[in-house]
Protein backbone atom coordinates (compact mmCIF):
# COMPACT_ATOMS: atom_id res chain seq x y z
CA UNK A 1 0.00 0.00 0.00
CA UNK A 2 0.91 3.66 -0.80
CA UNK A 3 0.37 6.56 0.92
CA UNK A 4 0.37 10.11 -0.70
CA UNK A 5 1.31 12.65 0.54
CA UNK A 6 2.49 16.57 0.31
CA UNK A 7 5.67 18.88 0.98
CA UNK A 8 5.02 22.51 2.48
CA UNK A 9 6.32 24.94 4.04
CA UNK A 10 6.05 28.71 5.65
CA UNK A 11 9.24 30.40 5.90
CA UNK A 12 11.46 27.44 5.70
CA UNK A 13 9.35 25.77 8.82
CA UNK A 14 8.25 22.38 6.67
CA UNK A 15 5.95 20.31 7.27
CA UNK A 16 4.79 16.55 5.50
CA UNK A 17 1.13 16.75 4.99
CA UNK A 18 -1.17 13.43 4.97
CA UNK A 19 -4.68 13.91 4.16
CA UNK A 20 -7.57 11.74 5.37
CA UNK A 21 -10.02 13.43 3.65
CA UNK A 22 -8.99 12.35 -0.01
CA UNK A 23 -7.85 8.92 1.25
CA UNK A 24 -8.01 6.43 4.03
CA UNK A 25 -5.13 6.46 6.45
CA UNK A 26 -4.47 3.78 9.07
CA UNK A 27 -3.81 4.82 12.41
CA UNK A 28 -0.94 7.68 12.86
CA UNK A 29 1.32 7.81 15.85
CA UNK A 30 4.23 9.08 17.51
CA UNK A 31 7.18 6.40 15.89
CA UNK A 32 5.17 6.49 12.38
CA UNK A 33 5.54 10.41 12.94
CA UNK A 34 8.99 9.94 13.79
CA UNK A 35 10.47 7.97 11.31
CA UNK A 36 8.49 10.13 8.33
CA UNK A 37 9.88 12.86 9.59
CA UNK A 38 13.50 12.24 9.93
CA UNK A 39 15.75 13.93 7.41
CA UNK A 40 18.12 10.74 6.75
CA UNK A 41 15.85 7.69 6.75
CA UNK A 42 12.21 9.23 6.30
CA UNK A 43 10.52 12.20 4.44
CA UNK A 44 12.31 14.74 6.44
CA UNK A 45 10.21 17.39 8.20
CA UNK A 46 9.69 19.56 11.11
CA UNK A 47 6.65 18.25 11.90
CA UNK A 48 3.72 15.94 10.26
CA UNK A 49 0.54 16.90 9.90
CA UNK A 50 -2.42 15.04 9.57
CA UNK A 51 -5.86 16.43 8.14
CA UNK A 52 -9.23 14.99 9.29
CA UNK A 53 -12.74 15.05 8.32
CA UNK A 54 -14.38 17.07 11.32
CA UNK A 55 -18.12 17.56 12.19
CA UNK A 56 -17.40 20.69 14.38
CA UNK A 57 -14.98 22.61 11.98
CA UNK A 58 -14.10 22.23 8.10
CA UNK A 59 -11.11 19.98 9.28
CA UNK A 60 -9.25 18.89 11.65
CA UNK A 61 -5.39 19.07 11.88
CA UNK A 62 -3.16 16.88 14.32
CA UNK A 63 0.31 18.07 14.36
CA UNK A 64 3.24 16.23 15.48
CA UNK A 65 6.90 16.82 16.33
CA UNK A 66 9.70 14.94 14.83
CA UNK A 67 10.41 13.39 18.65
CA UNK A 68 6.72 11.69 18.62
CA UNK A 69 4.89 14.27 20.55
CA UNK A 70 1.67 15.58 19.40
CA UNK A 71 1.43 19.63 20.06
CA UNK A 72 -1.75 21.78 20.30
CA UNK A 73 -1.14 24.43 17.63
CA UNK A 74 1.37 25.60 14.77
CA UNK A 75 0.93 29.17 12.80
CA UNK A 76 3.11 27.83 10.06
CA UNK A 77 1.62 24.60 9.44
CA UNK A 78 -2.00 26.75 10.02
CA UNK A 79 -1.43 28.83 7.19
CA UNK A 80 0.45 25.89 4.76
CA UNK A 81 -2.94 24.27 5.04
CA UNK A 82 -4.90 27.38 4.61
CA UNK A 83 -3.03 27.37 1.57
CA UNK A 84 -3.60 23.77 0.69
CA UNK A 85 -7.74 24.16 1.23
CA UNK A 86 -7.55 27.11 -0.99
CA UNK A 87 -10.58 29.11 0.85
CA UNK A 88 -11.54 30.53 4.10
CA UNK A 89 -11.39 27.61 6.76
CA UNK A 90 -12.08 27.09 10.16
CA UNK A 91 -9.25 24.40 11.83
CA UNK A 92 -9.80 22.20 14.44
CA UNK A 93 -6.23 21.53 16.50
CA UNK A 94 -5.75 20.37 20.28
CA UNK A 95 -5.26 24.27 20.59
CA UNK A 96 -8.93 25.36 19.90
CA UNK A 97 -10.61 26.70 17.08
CA UNK A 98 -8.65 28.86 14.55
CA UNK A 99 -9.47 30.56 11.27
CA UNK A 100 -7.17 30.88 7.94
CA UNK A 101 -8.31 33.11 5.20
CA UNK A 102 -6.28 33.93 1.84
CA UNK A 103 -5.14 37.21 1.09
CA UNK A 104 -3.42 39.26 -0.58
CA UNK A 105 -0.22 38.70 1.25
CA UNK A 106 -0.39 34.89 1.84
CA UNK A 107 -2.71 33.37 4.52
CA UNK A 108 -3.89 35.50 7.52
CA UNK A 109 -4.50 33.15 10.34
CA UNK A 110 -7.07 34.14 12.89
CA UNK A 111 -4.73 32.37 16.25
CA UNK A 112 -7.37 33.32 18.62
CA UNK A 113 -6.47 35.07 22.16
CA UNK A 114 -3.29 35.11 24.50
CA UNK A 115 -3.59 33.50 27.76
CA UNK A 116 -1.20 34.72 30.33
CA UNK A 117 -2.59 33.08 33.69
CA UNK A 118 0.38 31.03 35.17
CA UNK A 119 -2.18 28.13 35.29
CA UNK A 120 -3.24 28.25 31.74
CA UNK A 121 0.80 28.79 30.29
CA UNK A 122 0.84 25.95 32.39
CA UNK A 123 3.84 26.90 35.13
CA UNK A 124 4.28 24.34 37.83
CA UNK A 125 3.11 27.15 40.59
CA UNK A 126 2.06 30.89 40.53
CA UNK A 127 4.10 33.20 39.72
CA UNK A 128 4.08 36.42 37.49
CA UNK A 129 4.01 35.66 33.73
CA UNK A 130 4.80 39.60 32.43
CA UNK A 131 8.23 39.12 33.77
CA UNK A 132 9.16 35.89 35.46
CA UNK A 133 11.51 35.89 38.78
CA UNK A 134 13.54 32.77 36.91
CA UNK A 135 16.94 32.69 34.99
CA UNK A 136 18.53 30.73 32.66
CA UNK A 137 22.26 32.35 32.63
CA UNK A 138 22.45 35.39 30.70
CA UNK A 139 18.71 34.80 29.74
CA UNK A 140 16.28 36.22 32.18
CA UNK A 141 12.79 37.25 33.21
CA UNK A 142 11.03 35.64 30.60
CA UNK A 143 7.19 36.88 29.85
CA UNK A 144 4.94 33.33 29.45
CA UNK A 145 2.22 33.40 27.02
CA UNK A 146 0.35 30.44 25.84
CA UNK A 147 -1.24 31.18 22.14
CA UNK A 148 -2.80 27.18 22.08
CA UNK A 149 0.51 26.08 22.91
CA UNK A 150 3.32 27.50 25.74
CA UNK A 151 6.23 29.86 25.19
CA UNK A 152 8.73 31.81 27.19
CA UNK A 153 9.92 34.83 25.66
CA UNK A 154 13.33 36.64 26.45
CA UNK A 155 13.91 40.29 25.17
CA UNK A 156 17.90 40.41 24.42
CA UNK A 157 20.22 42.87 22.75
CA UNK A 158 21.56 40.48 20.03
CA UNK A 159 19.34 37.21 19.59
CA UNK A 160 22.16 35.57 17.35
CA UNK A 161 24.90 35.95 20.38
CA UNK A 162 22.72 33.27 22.42
CA UNK A 163 23.61 29.47 21.88
CA UNK A 164 20.11 28.30 21.83
CA UNK A 165 21.33 24.76 20.97
CA UNK A 166 22.44 24.79 24.75
CA UNK A 167 20.03 26.78 26.78
CA UNK A 168 16.98 26.25 24.65
CA UNK A 169 16.67 22.13 25.63
CA UNK A 170 17.95 23.07 29.18
CA UNK A 171 14.66 25.87 28.95
CA UNK A 172 12.34 23.43 27.21
CA UNK A 173 12.96 20.75 29.98
CA UNK A 174 13.15 22.67 32.73
CA UNK A 175 10.61 21.64 36.08
CA UNK A 176 9.38 24.66 35.66
CA UNK A 177 6.97 24.16 32.75
CA UNK A 178 4.81 20.60 33.49
CA UNK A 179 4.39 20.13 29.48
CA UNK A 180 7.17 21.79 28.19
CA UNK A 181 7.96 25.13 26.96
CA UNK A 182 8.64 26.86 23.52
CA UNK A 183 11.89 28.91 23.82
CA UNK A 184 11.77 32.34 22.42
CA UNK A 185 15.20 35.09 22.09
CA UNK A 186 14.03 38.43 20.78
CA UNK A 187 15.58 41.60 19.90
CA UNK A 188 13.22 44.61 19.10
CA UNK A 189 14.36 46.49 16.74
CA UNK A 190 12.06 49.16 16.45
CA UNK A 191 8.40 49.67 17.41
CA UNK A 192 7.25 48.26 14.51
CA UNK A 193 9.81 45.59 13.81
CA UNK A 194 10.78 42.17 16.26
CA UNK A 195 13.93 39.68 15.34
CA UNK A 196 13.67 36.38 16.70
CA UNK A 197 15.30 33.27 17.02
CA UNK A 198 12.98 29.82 18.38
CA UNK A 199 13.69 26.86 19.99
CA UNK A 200 10.70 24.76 19.47
CA UNK A 201 9.55 21.97 22.29
CA UNK A 202 10.40 18.75 20.46
CA UNK A 203 11.57 19.95 17.15
CA UNK A 204 14.76 22.10 18.33
CA UNK A 205 15.65 24.91 16.47
CA UNK A 206 13.89 25.99 13.12
CA UNK A 207 14.20 28.60 10.38
CA UNK A 208 10.76 29.95 11.93
CA UNK A 209 7.55 29.43 14.20
CA UNK A 210 4.11 30.84 13.72
CA UNK A 211 2.79 30.37 17.79
CA UNK A 212 6.21 31.83 18.61
CA UNK A 213 6.07 34.78 16.33
CA UNK A 214 2.74 35.59 18.16
CA UNK A 215 3.55 34.83 21.82
CA UNK A 216 6.52 37.08 21.24
CA UNK A 217 5.01 39.89 19.54
CA UNK A 218 1.97 39.99 22.47
CA UNK A 219 4.74 39.89 25.12
CA UNK A 220 6.39 42.46 23.88
CA UNK A 221 3.23 44.82 23.27
CA UNK A 222 2.25 43.94 26.76
CA UNK A 223 5.43 45.54 28.14
CA UNK A 224 4.79 48.18 25.53
CA UNK A 225 7.94 47.92 23.40
CA UNK A 226 6.20 47.87 19.78
CA UNK A 227 2.97 48.94 18.41
CA UNK A 228 -0.23 46.73 17.97
CA UNK A 229 1.21 45.57 14.27
CA UNK A 230 4.27 44.38 14.02
CA UNK A 231 6.66 42.66 11.45
CA UNK A 232 8.45 39.86 13.05
CA UNK A 233 11.35 38.64 11.21
CA UNK A 234 12.94 34.96 11.82
CA UNK A 235 15.43 33.13 10.24
CA UNK A 236 12.89 32.05 7.73
CA UNK A 237 11.59 35.28 6.60
CA UNK A 238 8.82 37.64 8.33
CA UNK A 239 5.56 37.47 9.75
CA UNK A 240 3.05 40.00 10.30
CA UNK A 241 1.26 39.71 13.72
CA UNK A 242 -1.60 42.05 14.74
CA UNK A 243 -3.46 42.45 17.70
CA UNK A 244 -7.01 43.27 17.83
CA UNK A 245 -8.77 45.71 20.30
CA UNK A 246 -11.40 42.47 20.60
CA UNK A 247 -8.02 40.47 21.41
CA UNK A 248 -7.55 38.14 18.52
CA UNK A 249 -4.25 37.46 17.20
CA UNK A 250 -3.92 37.69 13.75
CA UNK A 251 -0.95 36.08 12.07
CA UNK A 252 -0.11 37.35 8.11
CA UNK A 253 2.73 35.31 5.65
CA UNK A 254 3.20 33.38 2.95
CA UNK A 255 3.06 29.34 2.67
CA UNK A 256 4.37 27.41 -0.41
CA UNK A 257 3.79 23.75 -1.74
CA UNK A 258 7.29 22.09 -2.32
CA UNK A 259 5.90 18.68 -4.06
CA UNK A 260 3.67 15.68 -4.05
CA UNK A 261 4.90 12.17 -3.56
CA UNK A 262 3.91 8.80 -2.39
CA UNK A 263 5.67 6.17 0.22
CA UNK A 264 4.99 2.70 1.43
CA UNK A 265 3.35 2.22 4.39
CA UNK A 266 5.37 -0.69 5.28
CA UNK A 267 8.47 1.03 4.82
CA UNK A 268 7.32 3.19 8.10
CA UNK A 269 6.05 1.34 10.56
CA UNK A 270 2.06 1.27 8.86
CA UNK A 271 0.98 -2.53 9.59
CA UNK A 272 -2.90 -3.78 9.03
CA UNK A 273 -3.22 -4.66 12.39
CA UNK A 274 -2.64 -1.04 13.31
CA UNK A 275 -5.10 0.37 11.09
CA UNK A 276 -8.52 1.33 12.48
CA UNK A 277 -11.44 4.02 11.63
CA UNK A 278 -10.01 5.75 9.15
CA UNK A 279 -10.64 3.24 6.49
CA UNK A 280 -8.19 0.80 6.23
CA UNK A 281 -8.92 -2.73 6.26
CA UNK A 282 -7.09 -4.47 9.25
Amino acid sequence: MRIDFIKMHGLGNDFVVLDARTQPLPVIDGSIASALADRHTGIGCDQLLVLEPCDGADFRMRIFNPDGSEVEACGNATRAVGLLHGKPARIETLGGLVQANPSETGIAVEMGTPRFDWDRIPLAYAMDTHAMPVAWEELVNPSAVNVGNPHAIFFVEDPYAIDMARLGPLIENDPIFPERVNVNVAGITSREAITLRVWERGAGLTRACGTGACATAIAAMRRGLVERRVAVTLPGGTLQIEWREDGMIVMTGPATESYRGSFDAASFGFAAERSAGTGIPA
